[in-house]
């Protein structure tokens, strides 16, 4: 079962404190912890992808009514200081093992080395449906 894992940048459970206002050690071990994540996931064959994302600043958003020209503007510029930072994909047995990555990513650490409870949310990757043709 793959499942999306999605991390949001955002003031989080035990951190309210923005990541650039983080000394660059704390910086360091927030990132090596989500490295040594990744490394987990592959080691034990459940990591398909992980990514961190640009900010919202190098952000554009496109609609189209698929007739004339898209429409594109800056942004996304959410009204909360909170944005998607990046994800994992992992392909997991259960809906559990899951949330239990998900929690241990939750943990990482922030300003201190506290594990600063970020929001972590957790989706499955529907497959494209089978067509009649």
């Amino acid at each position: 079962m793959k499942y999306m894992l999605l991390k949001t940048y955002a003031p989080a459970a035990n951190c309210d404190i923005p990541i650039t206002e983080w000394t660059p050690e704390e910086i360091q071990a927030h990132l090596d912890f989500q490295r040594a994540l990744g490394a987990e996931l592959a080691k034990n064959g459940e990591l398909v992808d992980a990514q961190g994302l640009a900010g919202p600043e190098d952000a554009r958003v496109v609609s189209s009514d698929g007739r004339s020209a898209p429409v594109i503007t800056d942004g996304p510029f959410p009204e909360t200081k909170e944005f998607l930072a990046g994800y994992w994909i992992v392909d997991v047995e259960s809906p559990e093992r899951a949330l239990q990555i998900a929690a241990q990513a939750s943990a990482a650490p922030g300003p201190g080395g506290q594990p600063i409870g970020e929001r972590i949310e957790v989706r499955a990757v529907m497959g494209v449906p089978a067509t009649d043709q």
